[in-house]
């Protein structure tokens, strides 16, 4: 399919500033006519639910991210029917809400209609998770907080939708769900892309820090049957006899103290630590007092951090001096390399592909994956010369320059990709295009499905760095 959409032939004044013209044959209703809350309960037999601002209403067992609040009372959570508008009240300003096609329980704190009326629902989830009606959303939404701002259902029931007649939303719906399919696949060829690129990176990195950069040397085999033949002049150790300290973090919230988010101490979790780099995602800090009560595991430039629980485990990055003062929690080790190791050369070889398997091997499976302290001060490094390693990361760091510059363009084409797909679901449902007369092809009609929904969706995984969230972030992500 490949056509050139066009405006309505004819336009009315919606009077909604934020809205602007709808075409002139669209009827507007307000939401308290399409929708009535209901608060069914006690249906602890049904599946969990999410509420997705990717996606919308999903089942919870979907995603291996997610908080599943094992023993809790589900008694008082709200009954979804396929159906029904689900929204998450306190993360609406945000898109998080939808139609769900499922059978569920939802948080109840969460806010359930049933829809009434003859109408496509698949139109109103994709109106409503347009992007000018989430801007509204946060003109309505209230509170003390940004990230928890609230939506009463007494302000979202005023919102008016403009409905086309049914063939027409059916025709919206269909137009967009093969537009939405083939933009998911030209996504998924991008992320193709930058998997390769990863993988002959990680290649490159793995046989240079294993066979180093002079290929004339003689080699010798150390006895390790995943680690293989090293240069006849390196070292083999373990972390703790290249390491001056290797300790980990304490969560001050044990002992009272609570974790703003602003300050001047920056206080690291799990998900601070991805893609062998610092993120600031999220921000947590703590006071002068706390810092000093955790002086055991107050952090210095060049100190390697390593992910030791959850689903991150095996994570690494090193603290650089913008990062300081900074402390860390339970989840996150630290190491002090002595002198006969560079930081970022100890931090690169962690993050090795076969040294990340034998840390998931010796991990401990309980409730969650974890490494003891003497567990990773055990853990094996191939270790040249300092000269060498310096060498080394010199080489690697211009070839990855290379890497990096395909990996970066491919990222930006998906963001742009993306962006695409928001403004054209935006303009076709608020009625700036119309997309009457579009004929699908058989090719198209097989694309059709229920490419709209997350199930379908893999290629919008949230990146790395959101993965192995706790009850906290998984619920401010939903």
């Amino acid at each position: 399919m490949s056509v050139t959409l066009k405006p309505y032939p004819e336009y009315k004044d919606s009077g909604l500033r934020w809205l602007g013209k709808t075409p002139a044959h669209w009827a507007p209703l307000p939401l308290r006519a399409l929708t009535e809350p209901k608060n069914e309960r006690e249906r602890a037999d049904l599946p969990l639910l999410s509420v997705y601002r990717e996606y919308g209403v999903i089942k919870r067992d979907s995603r291996d991210d997610n908080y599943n609040p094992e023993g809790e009372d589900l008694s008082t959570y709200k009954a979804v029917a396929p159906g029904d508008l689900v929204l998450n009240k306190m993360k609406t300003w945000q898109g998080s809400l939808g139609v769900s096609e499922h059978s569920g329980i939802v948080s109840p704190a969460y806010i359930v209609c049933r829809l009434r009326g003859h109408f496509d629902r698949r139109f109103l989830h994709l109106v409503l998770r347009s992007r000018p009606y989430i801007d509204h959303y946060n003109r309505l939404s209230f509170g003390v907080r940004v990230a928890q701002w609230d939506m009463r259902y007494q302000d979202f029931k005023q919102i008016r939708v403009y409905f086309p007649p049914v063939p027409e939303q059916s025709a919206i719906v269909r137009f967009l769900s093969v537009e939405d399919a083939r933009i998911r696949r030209l996504i998924r060829a991008k992320r193709r892309v930058i998997e390769l690129l990863n993988e002959q990176k990680q290649a490159i990195i793995q046989r240079v820090m294993t066979r180093g950069l002079d290929r004339s040397v003689r080699f010798k085999c150390p006895g390790l049957d995943w680690l293989g033949e090293i240069p006849d002049n390196w070292q083999v150790v373990r972390v703790k006899f290249c390491s001056r300290v290797i300790s980990k973090g304490t969560t001050p919230s044990t002992g009272g103290r609570g974790m703003p988010e602003s300050g001047r101490i920056r206080f690291f979790k799990a998900e601070n630590v991805a893609g062998g780099a610092i993120v600031d995602r999220p921000l947590c800090f703590i006071d002068e007092e706390t810092h000093a009560l955790l002086k055991r595991s107050q952090l210095r430039e060049n100190d390697v951090l390593f992910v030791i629980a959850g689903a991150t485990l095996g994570k690494v990055a090193v603290v650089e001096t913008c990062h300081l003062p900074a402390n860390t929690n339970q989840a996150v080790a630290f190491i002090r390399p002595n002198q006969t190791v560079e930081p970022r050369y100890l931090a690169l070889w962690l993050q090795s592909p076969q040294l990340n398997k034998l840390i998931w091997l010796r991990a401990v499976q309980s409730a969650q994956p974890n490494l003891s302290m003497a567990d990773l001060g055990d853990l094996i490094v191939a270790l040249p010369p300092k000269r060498e390693q310096m060498r080394i990361l010199d080489w690697l760091n211009a070839r990855s320059g290379q890497f990096g510059t395909g990996i970066d363009t491919a990222k930006q084409e998906i963001d742009r990709i993306r962006e695409y797909r928001t403004r054209l679901i935006a303009d076709v449902v608020t009625g700036k295009l119309d997309v009457r007369g579009v004929e699908l092809s058989p090719e198209d009609e097989a694309m059709e499905a229920t490419a709209l929904y997350a199930e379908q969706a893999p290629d919008e995984a949230p990146e790395e760095e959101e993965l192995g969230t706790t009850e906290e972030d998984a619920n401010a992500d939903e």
